[in-house]
């Protein structure tokens, strides 16, 4: 059989689609038409296209897409509406804050491939943490940010009370004590927005992380009693649970009206998704609708065994996404796709 012209070429409806949008979006129009620059501009489309239908987006970040600075995009993307909550490691919910308060500290290593064993002493001798190309200065981020948190940590411990690692930041943001030491501009902190906003924020496994380790350090040393002062990843999944439970219902398309949009993956990712399985399975919420959207933005590519590496399909297995679930995955550098994916969606 002969090949058929096309009636409708894919270039011209993404241009058309860009036509009012900004130039970021007419130049992704232009140029971005094969493998994953062409999955890039579906899963765009597909995310402006879930919340035209009316439903809402969950975002999860793994990886170190904080020190990376994705709050550059990221906090519009949550100021303008577009994301409803996060779900993010403990590494990227106090990274943003470090970057705030410390930003004119930090150093770039662009060599940082050809680093010796010594050269790396070095830089742990200047107590400057590297994070790939990037180094975070322990004392005037980490230890900063430490002193303040101890001082909410061992309050709420004397009152009994309970709060969840999101919570304890939300506090000192709202206090205003680090407000003199912004050392970016503030809008480009992810947190702040979040925290302007009450986002509902998500951290499984949060004793993986600086202040997670500061935190079981007070602990030890009997500074903090309560070793549940600070909330659990149980309780995150329960609250989560009600969350996805009062939020969820079936869009007019027959879709989920959560969606999920994975930077990385890992817990970060792995933690949310299940819920709707638990939801069915485990508690027989079965009216439950899946969830509506699935997109994940990795550099680890389809593997054996890997969970950042298992394609969206496998997910239908678990009952966390259904057949017709719109479904897209770009391997590629998430510094480089996610803001990329934002500002089609923002519209810039």
């Amino acid at each position: 059989m002969k090949a058929q012209k096309a009636k409708v070429r894919p270039e011209d409806v993404n241009a058309k689609l860009a036509a009012k949008k900004g130039p970021i979006s007419r130049f992704i129009a232009q140029h971005y038409r094969h493998f994953n620059a062409a999955s890039l501009v579906d899963a765009a489309k597909g995310y402006e296209a879930h919340l035209k239908a009316g439903g809402k987006m969950l975002v999860t970040i793994a990886g170190a897409m904080s020190t990376a600075e994705l709050g550059i995009s990221l906090a519009e993307m949550i100021r303008q509406g577009k994301i409803h909550a996060i779900v993010c490691t403990g590494a990227n919910l106090e990274e943003d804050i470090f970057n705030l308060v410390a930003h004119d500290y930090y150093e770039r290593v662009p060599e940082y491939r050809n680093l010796s064993a010594a050269e790396e002493e070095a830089l742990l001798a200047r107590h400057m943490n590297r994070v790939t190309d990037t180094c975070i200065p322990e004392m005037e981020a980490m230890r900063r940010i430490e002193k303040l948190i101890l001082a909410e940590w061992m309050a709420a411990d004397r009152a009994g009370e309970q709060f969840f690692p999101h919570e304890f930041l939300y506090k000192i943001l709202r206090s205003g004590k680090l407000k003199k030491a912004y050392q970016i501009d503030p809008k480009n902190s992810w947190m702040l927005a979040a925290c302007e906003a009450d986002l509902p924020i998500i951290v499984p496994g949060w004793e993986d992380s600086t202040l997670g380790n500061m935190y079981a350090s007070h602990v030890i040393t009997g500074e903090v009693k309560n070793v549940h002062t600070v909330r659990t990843g149980i309780e995150y999944m329960t609250w989560l649970a009600e969350w996805y439970t009062k939020n969820a219902r079936t869009l007019k398309n027959g879709e989920g009206s959560i969606g999920f949009f994975q930077i990385a993956g890992g817990i970060a990712g792995d933690f949310p998704i299940c819920v709707v399985p638990m939801l069915h399975q485990d508690l027989q919420r079965t009216g439950i609708p899946l969830w509506g959207y699935f997109c994940q933005i990795s550099d680890s590519t389809t593997s054996y065994g890997s969970y950042s590496g298992a394609v969206p399909n496998e997910k239908i297995t678990w009952g966390k996404l259904a057949a017709s679930t719109p479904k897209f995955i770009v391997e590629s550098d998430a510094t480089i796709v996610a803001p990329l994916i934002f500002n089609w969606v923002l519209g810039a």
